[in-house]
């Protein structure tokens, strides 16, 4: 069965537009995708612990089966068995909250899913269509841009190092000056989506490359 990872991080839950908006989304790639299974991971109401001295001694002896590796095994697992990527995020201090930032720190993971060559860092897991819904309540792009957007490059490179580039970004701006902002914002995103932007995903499940 085909799966998409909803991953979400808001302080304020699932009463966000980005997460109805990331819904909206998730329901058209299903209907896109007959039979598609969701799962969510909220880092908000179930945080993730932070990185302990027992975790940093397991990353370097990179042996598996340490008990200290089973939450980066697990949030690993669940990216290799999805199909498709949604990660629902706000803008904290022009880039990725804290909660995310662990996600990251779990998953970008020197020989699981990555390796470091001469020439680079180089993923190992096999690339599957993701899309990240941004909200912040400032403007970060276009004419109105008034602060700097960290997130966009970091969270590019991030996916890259891991092996995924088929990445699209959905913006929600100016979520701080009112109800007309807040629907223009989301009639473009929704105008955006509705544009063939949602993709097949393939019949098999992505693999870690050999």
């Amino acid at each position: 069965m085909k799966q998409i990872l909803l991953v979400h991080c808001s302080p304020h839950g699932k009463a966000t537009h980005g997460f109805r908006l990331a819904s909206d989304l998730v329901g058209q790639l299903q209907l896109k995708n007959k039979g598609c299974e969701v799962i969510e991971r909220d880092l908000v109401a179930h945080p993730l612990p932070p990185l302990a001295p027992a975790y940093a001694e397991a990353l370097l002896a990179m042996q598996l089966s340490d008990p200290a590796l089973a939450i980066s095994e697990q949030l690993i697992g669940e990216l290799e068995r999805s199909d498709c990527l949604v990660l629902v995020t706000p803008m904290h201090n022009f880039t990725v909250p804290a909660a995310l930032k662990l996600w990251i720190d779990y998953v970008l993971r020197i020989g699981r899913t990555f390796v470091s060559t001469p020439e680079g860092k180089l993923g190992l897991l096999a690339d599957r269509p993701t899309y990240v819904v941004v909200s912040s309540g400032g403007f970060h792009k276009g004419e109105q841009a008034r602060q700097p957007d960290f997130l966009t490059p970091y969270l590019k490179v991030v996916l890259r190092t891991i092996g995924i580039h088929h990445v699209e970004f959905i913006s929600l701006q100016g979520l701080v000056f009112g109800e007309d902002c807040v629907a223009q914002t989301l009639g473009e995103a929704r105008h955006k989506l509705s544009l063939d932007y949602l993709v097949q995903l393939p019949k098999t499940a992505p693999t870690v490359k050999a």
